[in-house]
């Protein structure tokens, strides 16, 4: 880097684009940051997405991660950097198992941009950092972006931003950047507090613009699919991190990393033949982590779209179905409405096909679903219960399952762990349906049941996240393949 560029960096002088080049992937090196935030709400989601349609409009390849759970932001990510956006967790996912995800997924990159969970050293519990943004950049050797909610804050963001460097000797920091600015001078006022007392570098800032707004609901974010983000967006998201921070800059303090190839996915041999599963995926069921899918695909299974809203028949020819969750409560009327859909899924049911449905989509297996008007809608009825919506959350958190019967997933013994969120309870249970998961949850380790099992149908509340378990996938595909032998033999 000459002399002249690096007196344009340190005064924020626009590059024209020259640093672009130096940002190449260079064969098995890219660049790599973490957007981590003080705390949930501090602007993480639009910092991320406004980074990732700067980088984008820059002509960069851009691989886009979330840590934690979420379902909602990685459709975001997808939909701005034109690149699937993969979840890492530091609970659900060993190390090796995200360093795995995070190498395949950003190979062939310019540029990994990770959007991180809650506050930065928030995670599983207050007692260790396991589960949280810092441990993830820690495992990946990422440095962090701090977004920091500067509104109706000056000189005592130092002191925030001092404690979040101070905190973690181990961890690196990248810069800071201040959100929900009020004017420039504003911003001045926060720059020059962390002058004389942090390391890290502000590098911009972002000021309140309420054109630049994704709605939420009850489980966060709009969804990508009802709320898609049109040109006119993702130029402004674009603008909003070009115009506020000094981007070049920032790049510019990113060091190098190499992705590597992370160890190998298992696959199956070969020798035995494909299974087609079908996978509901339209407004209604859209949460899904792609690692799932992807390990069912290495393991000999082709997923085959349809929707439960809009569809009037399931495809031909499958061997099993896989039903997400989202949002079944918003489009109940559309879903009962479709009654050759729920008969041919109660029926397939009835006969033994192996079919897994979590949240959302076990909803749409019960009998009936209420919403908090107390219309009633009729669902699939592969299981005997009703579900009806609550103005309340009814749960959250990390879950460890463990099978205590043989299921499509697997074996007694074997564990898995997922993530549980709903505002919806279960009503009308009935004693003779079996449970197949003993559920281990943080609150005071308590136990619960939960994973009904009617046939071949394994239904839950919980996202089970398949690389906590490769095995649950291996073992779904050759349920499937059983089905299909079954199938063929005695159509």
């Amino acid at each position: 880097m000459s002399a002249e560029h690096l007196r344009q960096l340190r005064h924020g002088i626009p590059t024209s684009g020259w640093l672009i080049p130096l940002l190449r992937n260079q064969g098995d090196v890219i660049k790599g940051l973490v957007i981590g935030g003080t705390h949930s709400g501090s602007g993480k989601s639009t910092a991320t997405l406004g980074l990732l349609a700067a980088l984008h409009r820059r002509g960069l390849k851009v691989a886009p991660f979330k840590v934690g759970p979420d379902f909602i932001d990685p459709g975001h990510h997808s939909a701005i950097a034109g690149a699937v956006s993969h979840n890492l967790d530091g609970w659900m996912l060993d190390r090796q198992t995200n360093s795995t995800i995070f190498s395949r997924c950003s190979r062939d990159a310019d540029m990994a941009v990770v959007e991180g969970v809650m506050g930065l050293f928030d995670g599983y519990d207050g007692k260790t950092e396991s589960g949280s943004t810092a441990q993830m950049a820690k495992w990946l050797g990422l440095p962090v972006l701090l977004v920091v909610d500067a509104r109706s804050m000056a000189r005592s963001a130092a002191a925030v931003v001092q404690g979040f460097e101070n905190f973690d000797p181990d961890l690196e920091f990248a810069g800071v950047i201040f959100n929900n600015l009020g004017s420039p001078r504003h911003l001045q006022y926060l720059k020059d507090a962390l002058a004389d007392h942090v390391r890290t570098p502000c590098v911009g800032g972002l000021f309140r613009n309420a054109d630049i707004c994704i709605p939420e609901r009850h489980l966060g974010l709009v969804t990508r699919q009802d709320h898609p983000l049109t040109d006119e967006m993702k130029s402004s998201l674009a603008e909003l991190i070009e115009s506020g921070l000094e981007l070049d800059r920032l790049l510019s303090r990113i060091n190098d990393c190499r992705p590597g190839n992370g160890a190998t996915l298992p696959y199956h041999s070969g020798s035995e033949r494909s299974v087609r599963i079908g996978v509901a995926r339209d407004n209604a069921f859209c949460f899904y982590y792609e690692h799932n899918f992807e390990l069912l695909n290495r393991f000999g299974a082709t997923l085959v779209e349809f929707s439960p809203t809009a569809d009037g028949h399931l495809p031909e020819a499958l061997d099993g179905l896989y039903l997400g969750g989202g949002y079944p409560e918003l489009y109940a009327d559309r879903l009962s409405e479709n009654r050759s859909m729920r008969t041919e899924i109660q029926a397939f049911s009835r006969g033994g096909m192996p079919i897994y449905a979590e949240c959302g989509g076990f909803m749409y297996l019960c009998d009936n679903l209420s919403d908090l008007q107390g219309n009633r809608y009729a669902m699939a009825n592969c299981f005997p219960f009703s579900t009806r919506m609550l103005p309340r959350r009814k749960a959250l958190g990390y879950r460890e399952v463990e099978l205590t019967g043989q299921t499509l997933l697997g074996k007694a013994g074997q564990r898995l762990r997922g993530h549980e969120f709903h505002y919806s309870e279960i009503t009308h249970v009935s004693d003779s349906i079996p449970t197949m998961y003993k559920v281990a949850a943080r609150i005071g380790n308590r136990h619960t049941v939960e994973g009904y099992q009617v046939q071949n149908t394994l239904g839950s509340y919980i996202h089970l996240h398949f690389g906590s378990q490769p095995d649950a996938a291996r073992d779904f595909v050759k349920a499937a393949r059983h089905f299909q032998k079954e199938r063929t033999q005695h159509p």
